[in-house]
């Protein structure tokens, strides 16, 4: 594993267990049993520490959501079953998932962080949007926003909420709900 890699894993580790403030240089280079001042010298600043992290876990949930956004056709009984299947990926490693959300709310006080952040978000969004269009959504765009809206408010309920962590089935019942009312 490249050092970038363990930095930025190591930071993902500890931003879902300690928070945006548990997240230093010394905090990284101290976990990943790194000699200090390493993770200063992959990543001068604060801020690229910061960039350095979300590209990690963007690459890090592409690869794991892979199999529900494959580019080859599928009928529309389908996608309940794979955008539940996505989420119960991401309600699997939660260290991930809290990590995310970390990032998004750093991201709302850090312009630069923001456009990294939406670039990312870009990444997961255009392919639903594609898939809604070719399965004849009426307004994929909106669709789109709106199924991401659905499951990233679930994982939030799982996770950060007070709610349980659903099943994939529960999850596939509710992606079929949501879908059944896009495409009447």
């Amino acid at each position: 594993m490249k050092r970038s890699e363990t930095v930025a894993d190591t930071a993902i580790t500890l931003l879902a267990e300690r928070g945006m403030r548990g997240l230093t240089h010394r905090a990284v280079d101290e976990a990943a049993g790194l000699p200090p001042g390493s993770t200063s010298n992959l990543a001068r600043t604060r801020a690229a520490l910061l960039e350095l992290t979300l590209s990690r876990l963007t690459e890090l949930e592409m690869r794991a959501l892979a199999p529900a956004y494959e580019s080859e056709a599928f009928e529309l009984p389908e996608l309940p079953g794979r955008m539940a299947e996505a989420l119960h990926i991401q309600l699997q490693d939660r260290r991930r998932t809290l990590a995310r959300y970390e990032l998004a709310l750093e991201a709302t006080r850090r312009p630069e962080l923001r456009e990294i952040y939406d670039a990312a978000g870009r990444r997961f969004r255009d392919p639903a949007v594609g898939i809604l269009a070719a399965l004849g959504s009426k307004d994929p765009v909106r669709h789109a926003r709106q199924l991401v809206a659905f499951g990233e408010g679930l994982m939030f309920d799982a996770i950060a909420g007070a709610g349980s962590t659903p099943t994939l089935n529960e999850l596939t019942d509710a992606m079929r709900d949501l879908l059944a009312g896009m495409f009447r």
